[in-house]
């Protein structure tokens, strides 16, 4: 596996940063985050939190209105849509979520890099807005074939949100402050998946209204909710680290440098205001094999929660034997139950500063969940290993990002890193569409069967990670090797 690339410009600057002495310090004697001769560790972290308050929130909620915008697929499905387009025949419900990820995946490295180049602001709201606008073109429709060109524009637009603002969150804090700043910023994500259910159950009540059906308003009022998130990015949401201090109501000079100090001590590669975009320190990442590594994973973890997150009103409802409200009701607190989950883990996580035995957990929960939906034969203990299930795969999706962010070094490999992971991400959304079949109903046994196997190579991958990561740490200890061309960088297990 690649660990550094010394022709990369970034790299010389790196290296120019190493520790003149011979002592290589472990893990435990890294140089703590926290130590700044110009603020008080109070001050310090009223510092950090004025970045959680105004980062997160508006990531978050960008992040839950793009959940939202694809699990109201399912819940217009229960609704009616299908049987008003004639979706029923065939695969063609499966084919309208497929056609959602060829442009996601196409868009995902321009898109990263464009909101490196035109900054989060723009950008961001910017794409919200328009997919919002989209959205609401859903409820017009009057033929399933309608539905394949807005999927794909609505693919294409959300390209560049999940890769951007983890990107974007990735690059503003310490490794040891990412977990739980991840769990956040995707459990307020999680939330639009949450209220899907609820929101679709209030929406769909509005049948009639102006002579639409209840599915149609599901996708014109989200659509609108939608639209309104992004005019609240374009107020709120911030830049990159370097650039914090010109936004207005943010961060003061100082307080800038003290971030950019800070992610300087930990992993040596703090942002640099007006770097030009280098080709070769971008894609020279994908030489490295463990980003590749992290990639497939993330496709084993996305592919179960795509699936469960298109499919569950529908599982609930032909396989658990559900009312279509009870349905619609009971696929949000499964979401809830994700939430709690990666917040605790968040919280263990940074403290215990192990990252492994997060996803070892997350891969035995949804390993327990999907038998008992399959397995078990009364619908409470069927909803039960739903709810395991649903935690333990979303649960995995910010354990993953962090496990990779903490792992490699350079603001362009972050970059190409944040475009590979969730395209790969998607290609398990492509993998998640399919996995429940119509004609496999109600059992559904194949697609129960390819999450239990995606579980399986997640636990395979993250043990030969941990394997390799912890022969490279011992030999950087004995001085043997510079991982991520930093003398003092260790790999976090």
């Amino acid at each position: 596996m690649v660990e550094k690339n010394v022709n990369d410009p970034e790299h010389t600057r790196e290296m120019e940063m190493e520790m003149d002495t011979v002592e290589k310090p472990s893990v435990q004697q890294q140089p703590d985050p926290d130590a700044d001769e110009e603020f008080t560790y109070a001050e310090q972290r009223k510092i950090i939190h004025k970045v959680d308050r105004r980062l997160l929130i508006i990531a978050g909620l960008m992040q839950a209105v793009s959940f939202l915008d694809r699990a109201n697929m399912s819940n217009a499905a229960v609704a009616g849509m299908t049987a008003e387009l004639n979706m029923e025949a065939g695969n063609r419900y499966s084919i309208t979520l497929l056609v959602f990820f060829a442009p996601y995946i196409i868009f995902e490295f321009p898109a990263t890099i464009a909101v490196r180049k035109i900054g989060p602001r723009k950008f961001l709201s910017t794409i919200v807005l328009l997919w919002g606008i989209i959205m609401m073109f859903f409820g017009f429709v009057q033929s399933w074939v309608s539905l394949i060109p807005l999927r794909m524009l609505l693919g294409a637009l959300e390209a560049g949100s999940f890769p951007g603002m983890y990107y974007l969150v990735s690059s503003w804090y310490s490794r040891f402050d990412l977990y739980k700043r991840i769990s956040i910023f995707y459990l307020i994500g999680v939330l639009g998946s949450a209220a899907s259910g609820v929101l679709a159950l209030g929406f769909s009540r509005m049948d009639g209204l102006a002579n639409y059906s209840g599915w149609r308003w599901i996708f014109i009022m989200e659509g609108i909710l939608t639209c309104l998130i992004g005019i609240l990015g374009y107020i709120f949401m911030v830049s990159f680290p370097s650039q914090s201090h010109t936004v207005r109501w943010f961060l003061t000079p100082a307080e800038s440098a003290y971030i950019l100090r800070r992610l300087d001590r930990d992993r040596g590669d703090a942002d640099i205001a007006g770097e030009k975009f280098n080709w070769r320190a971008f894609f020279s990442s994908a030489l490295d094999a463990k980003v590749w590594a992290f990639a497939l994973a993330f496709l084993c973890s996305t592919m179960q929660a795509y699936s469960i997150g298109f499919f569950l009103p529908v599982l609930l409802k032909q396989k658990m034997s559900f009312s279509e409200a009870a349905s619609q009701a009971l696929s949000s607190p499964p979401y809830l139950a994700a939430m709690a989950l990666m917040y605790i883990e968040g919280l263990a996580s940074d403290k215990l500063r192990l990252r492994s035995p997060m996803l070892y957990l997350n891969c035995v929960l949804s390993i327990i969940g999907l038998s008992l939906m399959e397995w078990a034969t009364a619908p409470g203990v069927q909803y039960l290993g739903a709810i395991l299930v649903c935690a333990g795969c979303s649960a995995n999706i910010p354990s993953l990002m962090v496990f990779q962010a903490n792992n490699i070094r350079g603001q362009w490999k972050r970059a190409f890193c944040s475009a590979s992971l969730i395209s790969f991400g998607g290609t398990g959304g492509i993998v998640g569409s399919l996995v429940f079949r119509t004609q496999d109903k109600p059992m559904y046994l194949p697609g129960i069967a390819a999450c239990l196997t995606a579980n399986g190579v997640i636990v395979v991958i993250v043990t030969c990670l941990v394997v390799f990561f912890a022969i490279r740490n011992r030999q950087a200890e004995r001085g043997a090797a510079v991982i991520e061309g930093l003398q003092s960088f260790r790999y976090v297990l």
